[in-house]
């Protein structure tokens, strides 16, 4: 889809802020874009609730985003709605969606000489086994396994640390053992959550050699690029007539915690967050 002359209007969704990280994806593949990131901090985590209740607060959100904030397109970059709720949502908003989950396992293919590969995600997204389905639509085998421990150290801010190295290890050496006894011959782990790209560093020391370490979040915003980012290629960041430098067009808003969400957002996103506002989106 193109638009002549203007930037693109794009909403992203999530139930917290870890899908800054696929903000800060998309920051890089559509940088001429408008964005608006929502995080419904209020009622985090999805991955607790029914399927009723996260595809209703997700539609909610994306209402939100399409009919107050003016989203063309919107990218669901939470996995648990992108798992469970993506029709719903669909349903709910006259736009484009996409999610995380399918440009992951598309980017997986792509990487696989073997057709066999690992994803590591919240238990909320492994018992979905929404990658496992996306992955077998490709004509891929793959063996989830949830590690609920590295979202805390992630929002504690250990990304680069030993015992983060340690649960990691402790994590990949029990899939390896599970992976042997399915007959497995991976070679490429995916990431299906997106607090785990501020991993990544640490997950590709400590995967197999010649394991290829998929970034969901990457493979989502080069999808999205792909789908709806071919406005024409002008970087805001030419100065106005006024002389003011315009910058990129983010703004972000929560349903709660927005002091949280500037002090751990800017480490999601890569750059400050700046200012937070704070929307009430009812029940």
């Amino acid at each position: 889809m193109t638009h002549s002359g203007k930037s693109p209007r794009i909403g992203v969704f999530d139930s917290g802020f870890g899908g800054l990280t696929v903000l800060s994806a998309l920051l890089r593949h559509i940088p001429h874009a408008c964005y608006t990131f929502l995080g419904d901090t209020a009622r985090l985590p999805y991955g607790s609730k029914s399927r009723r209740t996260i595809a209703h607060y997700a539609s909610e959100a994306a209402q939100y985003l399409v009919n107050e904030q003016g989203a063309e397109y919107l990218v669901i970059a939470c996995n648990t709605a992108s798992a469970l709720a993506l029709d719903a949502i669909q349903e709910a908003v006259p736009v484009p969606v996409l999610g995380v989950v399918e440009p992951g396992a598309m980017a997986a293919r792509a990487a696989s000489q073997t057709g066999d590969v690992l994803v590591i995600a919240t238990a909320a997204t492994v018992q979905s086994h929404a990658y496992a389905t996306a992955c077998k639509t490709q004509g891929l085998r793959a063996l989830e396994k949830a590690c609920p421990l590295l979202v805390p150290l992630v929002e504690e801010g250990w990304t680069d640390h030993p015992v983060t190295a340690q649960v990691i290890d402790v994590y990949l050496n029990e899939l390896r053992r599970e992976a042997k006894q399915e007959g497995l011959r991976y070679d490429a782990l995916v990431l299906g959550c997106t607090h785990y790209p501020l991993l990544r560093p640490l997950l590709e020391k400590a995967v197999t050699p010649g394991v290829r370490v998929i970034d969901s979040a990457e493979a989502t915003a080069e999808t999205a690029a792909r789908l709806f980012g071919q406005a024409p290629a002008v970087r805001l960041t030419a100065p106005s007539a006024s002389g003011v430098e315009t910058g990129l067009v983010v703004r972000c808003f929560a349903t709660d915690s927005v002091e949280k969400f500037e002090r751990l957002g800017s480490r999601f996103l890569g750059r400050p967050v700046g200012k937070v506002e704070l929307v009430d989106l009812g029940g």
